[in-house]
C-alpha cells in the first residue's frame, strides 16, 4: 500500500512539474503599433524591431504581428492580445486611449520604446503621464551618439544576460524632469551612466540622473527609451534586452 502511495505521489508531483512548464512556455499574442508618420529615424527603428520581434517569436514561441492600424487599439483586438507594443507612436483618439486603459488597468502588458513614451509639459494625456511613472521629457542630446549604460538591478530577468555596464548603439536619449526615479512605485533597470557627459555636439546633455528602462510597479508595462534610427539592434546587448522585455512581459511567472 505504502509503495502505490509512493508512486501517486510522483506522478502528481510530475504533473504539477509538466504544468507548471508549459504554462511557462506557453504561446501569448503580441501585437505591436507603429507609424508611418513622424521622423524617419523613428520608422527606420520601427522596421527594424517589426523583423528582429518577427524573429524571436519564431525562437521562443509566442505571436507576434504588427500593425499601422491604430484603430486596432480596440476593445475587441485587446482581449485577444497579452502584450501591446508601441514602436514609435501613441494612440491620438479619446477612443482608443481609453480602450487602452482599460485593458492596462484590467492586467494587459504594455512595451514601449524611446519616442512612444513621448511627452512634454503640452500633453493633455495625464493618465499617460501617470503610467509612465510621472516622467515628462526635459531634453535629448543631439546628434545621436553611443552611450555606456548602466545596468541598475543586474538580478531583474529583463536584464538577464547582460554586463553590468555596455555600449549601446547610435541613440537619442532623453532626459526626463521629473524624473521616473523620483516615483516610489517605479523601478529602474537601466541607466545612462555618467562617464558619457557631455554627450552630443548641437544639444548636449551635461549632467545628471537619466533613467533608460524602467517599470511602474502599478502596471504591467516596460519603457526603453531606445529606438532611434536603423543601428539600435545592431548589438548583441541590446537585442538580448529587447528580447527579455518581451518574454517578461509575455510570461510574468518567469
Amino acid at each position: 500500500m505504502r509503495i502505490y502511495l509512493r508512486a501517486a505521489a510522483i506522478l502528481v508531483i510530475a504533473f504539477a512539474v509538466m504544468s507548471s512548464a508549459h504554462a511557462q512556455n506557453a504561446p501569448f499574442r503580441v501585437l505591436a503599433f507603429w507609424t508611418t508618420e513622424g521622423e524617419v529615424d523613428h520608422s527606420d527603428f520601427a522596421r527594424q524591431a517589426i523583423e528582429f520581434f518577427t524573429e524571436a517569436a519564431v525562437r521562443d514561441h509566442f505571436e507576434f504581428r504588427a500593425t499601422t492600424d491604430w484603430k486596432e487599439m480596440n476593445p475587441e483586438t485587446l482581449a485577444k492580445t497579452q502584450v501591446v507594443v508601441w514602436l514609435n507612436g501613441q494612440p491620438d483618439t479619446s477612443e482608443e486611449r481609453a480602450a487602452f486603459e482599460r485593458y492596462m488597468s484590467n492586467g494587459g502588458a504594455w512595451l514601449g520604446t524611446h519616442v512612444s513614451g513621448y511627452n512634454d509639459r503640452s500633453t493633455t494625456w495625464r493618465w499617460f503621464v501617470d503610467f509612465l511613472g510621472g516622467a515628462v521629457f526635459f531634453a535629448n542630446n543631439w546628434p545621436p551618439l553611443p552611450a555606456t549604460l548602466h545596468v541598475d538591478d543586474p538580478t531583474h530577468p529583463v536584464v538577464k544576460g547582460l554586463p553590468r555596464s555596455f555600449v549601446a548603439p547610435a541613440n537619442e536619449w532623453y532626459v526626463w524632469k521629473p524624473s521616473a526615479r523620483a516615483n516610489p512605485a517605479v523601478k529602474v533597470l537601466v541607466t545612462l551612466d555618467p562617464s558619457n557627459y557631455p554627450l552630443g555636439f548641437k544639444d548636449r546633455l551635461l549632467s545628471g540622473d537619466c533613467p533608460l528602462v524602467w517599470t511602474n510597479k502599478k502596471f504591467r508595462m516596460l519603457y526603453l527609451n531606445i529606438g532611434h534610427g536603423d543601428k539600435v539592434l545592431s548589438t548583441p546587448e541590446i537585442r538580448t534586452l529587447f528580447e527579455n522585455s518581451l518574454l517578461w512581459l509575455g510570461r510574468p511567472q518567469n
